[in-house]
């Protein structure tokens, strides 16, 4: 399956997905808002009972006909002009908040009819019997019989959650059923990425192979010809041709070997105190020729005073290489690289700076990844397996340093490696 039909199945799944839970909470809030009303209306009736006993109890006549309401979304008053006992009205309001199946602690509070203010409020728990003693603060002043009630439910919005279990659940399946298909796409496209990486590796590597196998066997054949064989210059010319494509199917033999190794995680460091300068200036006089050939040039700034650390010469120097080699390969024109150390805090800090062709910003998520090879537009002779920059990130990082990439599209790349020191 091509890449543009894998992404419209991905993106109609999402929209389908999308779509379903646009309409689960759609109806959950629906449930909801019919849950709220049905446990106001049982609340409200079951306070207009208490009201309306307490007035028959007080033999007097009903003085409204609505006598409750709703100030807010978990709190309701009682309007009624009338005596009213705490314990009376506690044990009423339990009666008929049981009676309605309203299962909820609640906080009734008493007010004074003439100057609207709290003479005595109690905390309700619905799972005690026990109706409490009232407090010292909490003393009613008789003297006048004009009072009337509110009552607060302080836990409505987690009652009303709890009373929607079902929708709840249905919910959660739903939300982790949408995680799961965003983690499983994730995979999807990675894999497929991960396939076009390997496909593109597995071609290259049979390209860097095939070239020199030809070049070989051509130069033996000639070599074995009759005419060539009393001519002892073309044989040494083709065997030297020989000699180099051999030096030439070895590196690219160490190259699939390093990757291997970096697959079973078995590199193992001899780490040794090292001069890091050293070691940078041994890796750029490997490159002289090349910078001949190429008109190019290395500046380097060895300002890192404190320039040992514990390392493995040969994998540190297979670091240096191949960051010099790739800015070497993706200079365009004449190299044009500098090379720095210093020391920062108890690291020192080694730049390696190019003005090549740079790296676009989307890219640098990838750059490290196995087999994966930066685009390079219009410069189709880069050579590469997509191996060199993981190894330098792993190598570093078993060193417990780090690296950071610093690049912008047609002026050059730079890299940070950081690395303890040691005394």
């Amino acid at each position: 399956m091509n890449r543009k039909a894998l992404r419209i199945i991905i993106l109609l799944a999402t929209i389908s997905l999308s779509g379903i839970l646009a309409i689960q909470v759609y109806w959950v809030q629906k449930a909801f808002d019919l849950e709220e009303r049905q446990f106001n209306q049982r609340v409200h009736v079951a306070m207009s009972n208490v009201a309306k006993e307490i007035q028959t109890l007080n033999s007097e006549a009903n003085q409204a006909l609505e006598p409750v309401k709703q100030l807010s979304s978990n709190y309701f008053i009682a309007s009624i002009n009338d005596t009213l006992h705490p314990y009376l009205l506690e044990s009423l309001l339990r009666n008929e908040f049981d009676r309605r199946n309203i299962k909820i602690d609640f906080e009734y509070v008493i007010y004074d009819c003439f100057t609207d203010s709290i003479v005595y409020s109690q905390y309700v728990s619905m799972e005690e019997d026990k109706i409490p003693e009232t407090s010292s603060q909490n003393k009613l002043n008789w003297q006048r019989d004009g009072h009337y009630f509110g009552v607060y439910f302080p836990g409505k919005q987690s009652y009303m959650v709890n009373q929607m279990g079902i929708w709840i659940f249905s919910s959660t399946v739903l939300f982790f059923v949408f995680i799961y298909f965003a983690y499983t796409t994730t995979i999807i496209l990675r894999q497929k990425r991960l396939s076009e990486i390997r496909t593109d590796f597995i071609n290259n590597l049979t390209h860097e192979f095939k070239t020199p196998i030809s070049t070989i066997s051509l130069s033996t054949e000639v070599i074995l010809n009759d005419e060539t064989l009393g001519q002892p210059e073309k044989i040494k010319q083709y065997a030297e041709i020989i000699r180099q494509e051999n030096n030439r199917l070895k590196i690219q033999v160490d190259r699939v070997l390093q990757l291997a190794t970096l697959d079973n995680k078995n590199i193992v460091l001899n780490r040794e105190i090292q001069d890091v300068n050293k070691i940078i200036k041994e890796a750029i006089k490997g490159f002289s020729l090349i910078l001949i050939e190429r008109k190019g040039k290395i500046e380097s700034s060895f300002s890192a005073h404190h320039s040992h650390a514990l390392i493995d010469h040969l994998h540190f120097s297979n670091i240096i290489y191949n960051l010099l080699d790739n800015a070497i390969k993706y200079s365009p024109n004449e190299p044009k690289i500098r090379v720095s150390t210093r020391n920062v805090n108890r690291n020192i800090e080694i730049s390696i700076e190019d003005q090549g062709i740079g790296i676009d910003r989307q890219q640098f998520k990838y750059v490290f990844d196995k087999f994966y090879r930066v685009p390079t537009g219009n410069l189709h002779d880069v050579k590469g397996f997509g191996l060199g920059l993981n190894y330098v990130k792993t190598v570093i990082e078993l060193h417990e340093g780090k690296i950071h990439l610093e690049s912008e599209v047609g002026k050059g790349s730079k890299f940070d490696l950081t690395l303890p020191y040691t005394n």
